[in-house]
């Protein structure tokens, strides 16, 4: 059973930083990638940043570019997303995914469970 530990949230002035964490355990399969997502109220849950554990390669929204940098540890179960020059529009629920290689199956994702992040202005 995978599970998704999700560590980092809490409340910033604009201007700001905060780091997310996210630790995935509990599956004997391995991971093809992880990211975040959030979803801000009243608002489809959107892409912010992801990364391969291939290769490493990222993908950020447009609106989080130069601000934000993902990351994950040398056995890429781990997952971090430091985020800078924080904005009020930044305000959202964060949300971990890990998108896991099962054999005969496929691709699976896995949520965390979700972090508050809140910018004042």
């Amino acid at each position: 059973q995978v599970q998704l530990v999700e560590s980092g949230g809490g409340l910033v002035q604009a201007g700001g930083s905060l780091r997310l964490s996210c630790a995935a355990s509990g599956s004997i399969f391995s991971i093809n990638a992880m990211g975040w997502y959030r979803q801000a109220p009243g608002k489809q849950r959107e892409l912010v940043a992801s990364i391969m554990a291939s290769g490493g390669s990222t993908n950020y929204a447009d609106s989080v570019k130069g601000r934000f940098t993902i990351s994950t540890n040398n056995a890429k179960n781990t997952v971090y997303l430091q985020m800078n020059s924080l904005k009020p529009e930044d305000t959202a629920v964060y949300y971990c995914n890990a998108r896991y290689y099962v054999p005969y199956s496929g691709l699976r994702d896995y949520w965390g469970q979700g972090t508050q992040v809140t910018v004042s202005s």
